[in-house]
């Protein structure tokens, strides 16, 4: 959606590209993985609820995650309001900015869509009620690309027709997934509304927030590569090659992320079963079967390295510059494909608080600064920078939740998931 969006802004002209790309990727990007981690504590807890048939729990659960993610929202709107003085401060030239600052504003609406949707996500994922999901996602695909052609094309609203017809996009979404929970579709979970959603919001905080830091950590972690890369000399040419081999690492990345997801569920749903042993093997299958994956694409980056940036660009320098960072993306590929998935079981066993303390002393305190030495002090350049965030930050973390995963006690994991469905239950 945000592809078929940026594709009839960028007819607009290059100051409208810039402001919906912006926009979408500075100021929506941020609040997005923070809320969306937010929502991946539903994974832990209607995973291990729906394992231990405790099945009314999930209801309760999701609108608890409902009022905890708007009054998120609400909190995060100053990014929207101030976005124009936030990216002249950044250094954006003013016409980009202030054009960003609109189209930020008539985003607010999408803003609200993922505290409604994310949950319905969660909620209907740990019930491996994955289809309706697909489904609906195609569905909002179609009214997009319909939207984004009435209100650009034949309306003329220009970039905030563009803006209006991603919320609208948004907001299908979320709207099939309640209309599909709520009429019938999951009647063990969904029992209705209630007051009782009110009670322990404390620590349903805690647990949220702890989520939305371990899986925000991350994300914004590569976006910090790129604003670095910035700063170099010959900059433009670094950030072209970096933006291709990023965005061919993004592509990939959508089956890690499948593996994150589908283990974050069998794990909480083995986990609330009380099956310790059950959730070991799915971690181990899963584990594997990501694994060999990233080496297939690994050595398929490493054969192709001359010729990957032809999808993007003709530039002979482009070219020579992908082909020199090649090996980093091969590496990077390599390590996303078990990291992702070692996440998907810390999000299954309630470990996101420890694991954002690991994330940020990786990746903030040893990786960021092992690349601003090499790339900097030692003159290395990107490859600098990207190396020491890779083997400083991605490599070192991976090392110690593989570590903290195999010597695991799982059947402790199980106790432990028990008294957390046992605490969390509804009187």
């Amino acid at each position: 959606m945000n592809i078929i969006t940026q594709a009839f802004a960028g007819h607009l002209g290059d100051v409208q590209l810039a402001a919906i790309s912006i926009a979408n990727t500075v100021i929506v990007g941020f609040n997005f993985g923070l809320l969306l981690g937010m929502a991946s504590a539903l994974e832990t807890l209607c995973g291990q609820a729906f394992g231990a048939k405790r099945y009314e729990q999930l209801g309760m659960y999701l609108q608890r995650s409902w009022i905890v993610l708007f009054l998120w929202c609400f909190l995060l709107l100053p990014f929207y309001v101030f976005a124009t003085p936030l990216l002249k401060l950044l250094g954006l030239p003013d016409e980009v900015a202030e054009l960003s600052g609109v189209v930020a504003l008539w985003l607010i609406p999408l803003h609200f869509s993922f505290a409604f949707q994310f949950p319905l996500q969660r909620f209907l994922q740990s019930q491996l009620r994955t289809q309706v999901l697909v489904w609906v996602s195609f569905v909002g695909l179609g009214v997009n690309a319909a939207t984004c052609w009435l209100f650009v094309h034949v309306l003329e609203f220009g970039v905030v027709g563009a803006a209006i017809a991603l919320d609208i996009s948004w907001w299908v979404l979320g709207l099939g997934l309640f209309w599909y929970t709520t009429s019938g579709w999951c009647p063990a979970t969904w029992t209705g509304f209630s007051l009782e959603a009110f009670a322990g919001l404390w620590d349903f905080v805690k647990l949220s927030f702890a989520s939305g830091l371990m899986l925000c950590l991350e994300n914004w972690y590569y976006r910090i590569l790129i604003l670095m890369t910035g700063h170099l000399e010959n900059a433009t040419l670094a950030v072209d090659a970096l933006s291709v081999c990023m965005t061919i690492n993004g592509w990939e990345m959508m089956i890690p992320l499948a593996f994150l997801a589908a283990t974050g569920v069998r794990v909480s749903n083995e986990l609330g079963a009380g099956n310790g042993k059950a959730a070991k093997f799915a971690t181990v299958v899963a584990v594997i079967q990501s694994t060999l994956i990233g080496v297939i694409f690994c050595g398929m980056i490493v054969i192709f390295r001359d010729k990957l940036s032809f999808i993007f660009s003709s530039s002979p320098d482009v070219l020579r510059e992908v082909d020199h960072l090649a090996f980093l993306l091969a590496v990077t590929i390599l390590l996303n494909s078990i990291q992702p998935v070692l996440s998907g079981v810390a999000v299954g066993s309630g470990w996101q608080a420890s694991v954002a303390y690991v994330n940020l002393a990786c990746y903030y305190v040893i990786g960021l600064p092992l690349g601003a030495v090499l790339g900097w002090v030692f003159n290395m350049g990107v490859v600098g920078i990207w190396g020491g965030m890779i083997f400083g930050g991605t490599f070192i973390q991976t090392v110690i939740l593989a570590i903290t995963t195999i010597n695991c006690d799982w059947e402790k994991q199980a106790e432990k998931a028990r008294a957390r469905v046992q605490k969390w239950s509804t009187p």
